[in-house]
């Protein structure tokens, strides 16, 4: 069981200042898996930085993230929410100094590193903190809540990203993150209230790390990751490359056989998975993520070294997503309360994967009202009814006292998503070295990136249409 924490409603004082430090910190989270993608035609030629130090750039972050989550998630079910939520948000604001001091990509993707591991503490917290402090009544809303502003800072990053890239320098996408740090630490401190999973820590499981898990995931994560960006310089058949797929791959199936035999004291309990839904939530979360990061890494890039647009502009492109994401994702949370989630997570893909299509023909010289606010205003409106139906279903597949570990994993799955699509769709559409500087050669592979983040949502979408559908109706809540 859980422990007993204060059920909070959404009207109160401790409930919007607990609400607000977890979408402040969430936020910043989330805020700088896209942000940076503004910054990379900047800072690639600050750096002198080739296709693959972008996408360490931004896959240092994505790795570290995807493959601590679980472990962060875990660490504050066991040791307490809270304490580990603010541990989080603190190595987050220094990871995200030592980013804004970068010399060099080398400097530049080790802070990454540092700032993804960050975190990966934080990230589960705060979803995890709503799951047990509010009232089961106020719950919906407040989850609903936290997806829609927090799903914001996303849309958001380019925004601010290139206002701050035109104003005063790439490095203040970092630095940015130092007053919000300030502010979650002292809303967590007032309203905050401590909870954990009382059960693990009575039977000794809060005493036990699983070291050997989070090592297993990072490996298998950055074993595929690698030779993923690695085979354009060096090829498919290089040792590098082969030696770097077979890690990956012999860690998954390690880590899979070490979390099966700790069984509840794993950090990623298998028995999770005998709920079906809980599983296939996952599996579409890969999917529709992947095309969501591959979009907005190619995008950001191609607006300004294609088009010719500033970064300010860049960040603009995106601001329908914004609003729409800050509109609709309530009432996309409350509507799949009421009908089920399988309805909106088959059409929102659709209609994104319709907008990537017509963003395809955004070419020199593109008209924003006529090119670009059509095909960005569809995808933000599929993503507005995935988000929240996506967030509650998880949790809501799993039973309470496993709500750090199921928000850890669906984190690291969406993250683990949008890491693999950067590391991969670059060989697939063949852009390396310097090739994000050529017009001709970047159109290419823009055009080719966006058919294939397409497909993936349409993929994702006959995946929630075929088995996708209320619990008890053989996808009940796995087993507590």
């Amino acid at each position: 069981m859980t422990a007993p924490a204060p059920a909070l409603r959404t009207g109160s004082a401790a409930g919007r200042g607990t609400l607000l430090a977890a979408i402040l910190a969430s936020g910043m989270v989330f805020l700088d898996s896209t942000v940076v993608n503004v910054a990379l035609p900047r800072l690639g030629a600050e750096l002198d930085a080739t296709v693959a130090g972008l996408q360490w750039t931004v896959n240092g972050y994505l790795l570290m993230l995807a493959a601590f989550v679980l472990l962060g998630g875990a660490l504050g079910d066991r040791f307490g929410r809270r304490r580990v939520f603010l541990l989080g948000v603190v190595w987050f604001a220094v990871a995200s100094v030592l980013c804004g001091l970068a010399q060099d990509t080398g400097w530049l993707v080790a802070a990454r590193f540092l700032q993804g591991a960050g975190g990966a503490l934080l990230t589960p917290g705060s979803l995890s903190v709503l799951q047990a402090s509010f009232h089961p009544d106020d719950r919906g809303r407040a989850i609903g809540t936290w997806s829609g502003l927090s799903g914001v800072s996303t849309a958001l990053g380019p925004l601010l990203g290139g206002w701050l890239i035109d104003t005063l320098s790439w490095r203040w996408i970092f630095f940015v993150n130092l007053p919000l740090a300030v502010g979650v630490v002292l809303a967590a401190l007032r309203w905050v209230p401590e909870s954990r999973d009382e059960e693990i820590s009575r039977t000794g499981g809060g005493r036990r790390f699983d070291v050997a898990g989070a090592l297993l995931g990072a490996l298998a994560l950055g074993g595929v990751t690698y030779a993923l960006i690695d085979a354009p310089a060096r090829g498919l058949d290089s040792p590098a490359v082969l030696a770097a797929a077979v890690l990956g791959v012999v860690a998954v199936v390690v880590f899979v056989l070490v979390e099966r035999r700790r069984g509840d004291t794993a950090m990623l309990p298998t028995g999770l998975f005998s709920s079906r839904l809980f599983s296939v939530l996952n599996v579409f979360t890969v999917v529709v993520y992947a095309a969501l990061g591959g979009f907005t890494f190619f995008l950001a890039v191609y607006l300004q070294n294609v088009v010719g647009w500033s970064a300010l502009l860049t960040g603009l492109a995106t601001v329908p997503m914004t609003v729409l994401l800050l509109v609709g994702s309530p009432r996309a949370g409350a509507l799949s309360a009421r009908i089920g989630p399988r309805l909106p997570l088959t059409v929102g893909p659709v209609i994104a994967a319709v907008g990537l299509l017509l963003l395809r023909r955004v070419g020199p010289g593109a008209s924003y009202w006529v090119d670009v606010l059509p095909g960005v205003t569809l995808f933000g409106a599929g993503l507005t009814l995935v988000v929240a139906p996506l967030t509650t279903s998880v949790l809501g597949a799993v039973s309470d006292r496993f709500a750090g570990v199921a928000s850890g994993f669906n984190n690291a799955a969406s993250r683990a998503g949008g890491l693999l699509a950067v590391a991969a769709l670059p060989l697939l559409v063949g852009l390396s070295g310097t090739g994000y500087e050529q017009k001709g050669a970047l159109a290419d592979a823009y055009r080719g990136a966006l058919a294939w983040c397409a497909g993936l949502l349409l993929a994702g979408a006959v995946l929630a249409a075929v088995l996708i559908h209320r619990p008890g109706r053989g996808e009940g809540r796995a087993p507590s």
